[in-house]
């Protein structure tokens, strides 16, 4: 419930700066001045990048959130097999075998999405953020197939 909290303050957070932006643009873009103009451009197509940029965040939260109530409804999540640091990752050692095993599974079935997600789970459990996104990302594909 927490990130949805954070994720809808900075929705709003990024629609007050669209429109204050916005303001500020025409502002610009009024003036006639060339460098004025410019920044007016600028400064309409930065926020429509960001809008971009979270919006696309939103649907990949939504989709993972998705993913993982399924699998966790069918019994399919990853156990917890090892003690958890203080911080809710898993502890060095016991992270590569995991890793591995999880991986090998996914390779055996590359079809299957939810073999996708339990890796992008336990890679995110080892503080593997960038792979785990990967990971998580080609289980949403795979799971829209």
């Amino acid at each position: 419930m927490i990130p949805r909290i954070g994720v809808g303050i900075m929705a709003l957070c990024l629609a007050l700066y669209i429109v204050v932006v916005g303001q500020r643009a025409v502002l610009m873009l009024t003036t006639g001045e060339p460098i004025a103009i410019a920044i007016g451009v600028a400064l309409l197509v930065m926020p429509l990048i960001g809008a971009w940029a979270l919006i696309r965040e939103m649907q990949f939260g939504f989709a993972a959130d998705r993913l993982g109530k399924t699998l966790d409804a069918e019994g399919g999540m990853p156990a917890v097999e090892t003690e958890l640091t203080p911080s809710g990752r898993l502890a060095r050692e016991d992270a590569d075998p995991m890793v591995a095993r999880y991986a090998a599974e996914a390779e055996a079935a590359p079809e299957d999405w939810r073999a996708r997600f339990r890796l992008g789970v336990v890679q995110d459990a080892a503080g593997r953020r960038k792979d785990a996104r990967a990971s998580i990302r080609e289980a949403i594909r795979l799971s829209r197939s």
